[in-house]
């Protein structure tokens, strides 16, 4: 019996033992699955981001093309932002009564800029409300239209501040630009419904 014990001892052993490297090999294997799947993600998860920040690349270059300023974000000196309540204003066409509501945000250098604004805030409504006014719903339907208002926006924003800005009309300026920068870098709008 002793004989028989020991053959069936034996075989049992390299079983275990085939076991155990069964095991090891399939964990190798699948940690180094699991990592060349991992760096295949983070390639391609790399390449996506390359590939998107060519299409915003592109996107800005042609949006540029309207935009005041075309500079890079100063990431180090972030921009502050002011909402102002929406305006609603009979616009400008004579065949028939049209109206518009237009939310906008203004774009400052600064958040100092903001209290500055915020004294001068009645003149600064009056004066948008009259750029509004003047528009007729056929020139706010189109593109250039709103990239139009949006200048002439800014522009009437800045006059109480002292500053007269250059818009596709053609003003000169009391302050100069370059001495000076101009609290309100640009208009935003949030909101825009002619009716």
């Amino acid at each position: 019996m002793s004989a028989a014990a020991a053959t069936d001892a034996v075989p049992a052993t390299p079983a275990k033992g085939s076991k155990k490297k069964l095991i090891v090999i399939a964990a190798v294997l699948a940690v180094l699955l699991a990592g060349g799947g991992g760096a295949a993600y983070f390639m391609m998860k790399k390449r996506a981001a390359e590939a998107a920040a060519a299409a915003e690349d592109g996107v800005d270059a042609a949006s540029d093309k309207h935009e005041e300023h075309s500079a890079k974000a100063d990431l180090k000196h972030a921009p502050a932002f002011v909402p102002l309540d929406p305006f609603t204003v009979n616009l400008a066409d004579r065949e028939a009564e049209r109206y518009a509501q237009v939310g906008m945000t203004l774009e400052l250098a600064d958040a100092k800029a903001g209290d500055l604004l915020k004294a001068y805030m009645p003149a600064i409504r009056n004066n948008i409300l009259l750029v509004l006014a003047g528009k007729t719903a056929g020139q706010l339907m189109e593109h250039d239209g709103k990239v139009q208002l949006a200048s002439e926006v800014r522009a009437a924003a800045l006059k109480p501040l002292g500053y007269t800005v250059k818009t596709e009309a053609g003003t000169g300026n009391k302050k100069s630009a370059d001495a000076d920068e101009p609290p309100i870098r640009a208009v935003h709008f949030s909101n825009f419904i002619i009716q």
